[in-house]
């Protein structure tokens, strides 16, 4: 749950006067959206609608009231429960709160009391989420340790892969040049229970197009000219493992009909072959074409299309994910310094703030060659803006940077918090679109704000308390 949605309460039997001010008081602070069940059904409720709250309310039997709620919480293990129930005593509530529940209100209700639990309960939904955001940034690396980025669209790159690499599925993995594409790919495989199979990969962009067809079914003896033995093909190759189709895009249309027929009947026929020859692997493609563009102008075949792409995995470009800048110039530079016995230090910040400015069309292996190149050139033990290539010099401006902007003893991370400033100037504190524009998630943002120290000024301070009570992120 963020600070910028609802608080999603399921109000489980009867609302009262009592109950209906409680809730007014939390809408006062931030914006709740409330729906009511009955304790039949609530199962029906959970299966279309995720609340953050169970409001256990007026009407819900007391009698095996403790087990009903015992079954809602293992419904929705990551929701809180706040129960109102008549008297209190200490037996009745003893047993509401082993059921599961945070925290039991008396009646007559107390709408302030009310209030201030359903608040509590909010704040550990948002803490739990939170928690398992963090889980993640810190579980990927060790799950991809080939693939460098914490970004929040990184992390969403990683849940899916994590989620479809298991499957037999047909996977196309999409993004522009540099991006990363068949690190993508093998993690994948990696991934997946042919792991332990053959990964085999063929770039359709690199071979002529007459070669494709032989490459990839391979052929018998006297088949062409020029055959004089047996060569087994790519597809045959892979039996039991993966093919890596890269660029696909580019494959003769004539070849994408005979892969398609090869997918639908898993065997194939070998150039200059009477026999069928069966195989069992896993389909991975990878472009980086416009795919809407490739099937109007029928480079690409509708009908492989839809049997190629059961799974669509979209890597971003390095301008999308600007916050894996840092991790990933620290990556190649020790990557480099290692391969041609340098040892730079890191990036002085005003040769980072060039970085930052740069539009990447190469993407990461742009990124790559430039630092790379950097670590040649370089004098002294930091990279500076002269290291740097005059392309991206060029693109970041060029000119030297005002002090005021960036000082000559600039640390990254005040470099960091002047990124910040800027993307919350731009998006007149809207903290949702900065953190949009920097790659973060939000309550990452708060953190980083509370840790350069940056707060709301007064008019945004003031708008912010018609939604979220306070600056912690939610």
């Amino acid at each position: 749950m963020a600070a910028d949605t609802a608080l999603r309460v399921l109000l489980v039997g009867e609302i009262d006067a009592g109950l209906r001010l409680g809730l007014d008081r939390v809408n006062e602070r931030r914006l709740v959206d409330l729906r009511e069940t009955s304790a039949a059904g609530v199962e029906e409720a959970v299966d279309v609608w995720a609340p953050d709250i169970l409001l256990v309310a007026l009407g819900v039997a007391e009698e095996g009231g403790p087990d009903l709620l015992r079954h809602w919480r293992h419904l929705l293990p990551d929701a809180d429960a706040v129960v109102v129930r008549r008297g209190e005593t200490d037996v009745r509530t003893a047993e509401w709160l082993r059921a599961g529940a945070f925290a039991v209100v008396g009646r007559p209700v107390e709408p302030d009391e009310l209030a201030e639990e359903l608040e509590r309960a909010a704040e550990r939904v948002r803490l739990r989420v939170e928690n398992r955001q963090l889980r993640r940034q810190l579980d990927a690396p060790r799950r991809f340790p080939a693939i460098v980025g914490q970004s929040k669209k990184m992390l969403e790159l990683y849940e899916l892969v994590g989620a479809v690499a298991g499957s037999d599925a047909n996977i196309l993995v999409l993004g522009d040049n540099g991006t990363g594409k068949e690190l993508i790919a093998n993690a994948i495989h990696a991934h997946s229970a042919r792991a332990e199979g053959p990964f085999i990969k063929i770039n359709c962009a690199a071979l002529p197009k007459e070669l494709i067809e032989a490459e990839l079914f391979g052929y018998r003896r006297g088949a062409f000219t020029g055959a004089f033995t047996d060569k087994a093909g790519l597809l045959a190759m892979a039996e039991g493992g993966s093919l890596l189709l890269d660029e696909i895009g580019e494959m003769p249309s004539y070849l994408q009909a005979k892969l398609l027929r090869v997918l639908q009947e898993r065997e194939f026929r070998p150039i200059g072959s009477d026999r069928s020859v069966r195989v069992d692997f896993r389909l991975i493609c990878a472009t980086n074409v416009d795919v809407e563009a490739a099937l109007r102008e029928g480079r690409l075949r509708e009908d492989l299309y839809f049997r190629i792409n059961t799974i669509t995995v979209r890597v971003p470009a390095l301008r999308e994910r600007l916050e894996d800048l840092a991790p990933l110039c620290q990556h190649f530079l020790a990557l480099y310094n290692a391969r041609h016995g340098r040892s730079l230090r890191g990036l002085n910040p005003a040769a980072y703030h060039r970085l930052m400015q740069h539009r990447w069309p190469g993407n990461i292996r742009e990124l790559e060659n430039v630092i790379e190149r950097g670590v040649l050139v370089a004098r002294g033990q930091d990279l500076l803006p002269e290291d740097l290539p005059e392309s991206v010099v060029a693109s970041s401006g060029g000119g030297p940077i005002s002090p005021d902007l960036l000082p000559a003893t600039a640390t990254l991370a005040e470099i960091e918090r002047m990124a910040i400033l800027q993307a919350l100037q731009r998006t007149s504190w809207n903290k949702q679109e900065a953190a949009q524009q920097l790659g973060l998630y939000r309550p990452t943002l708060y953190s980083k704000m509370k840790k350069h120290g940056i707060t709301s000024p007064p008019r945004a301070r003031r708008r912010l308390a018609v939604d979220v009570p306070s600056e912690s992120p939610a």
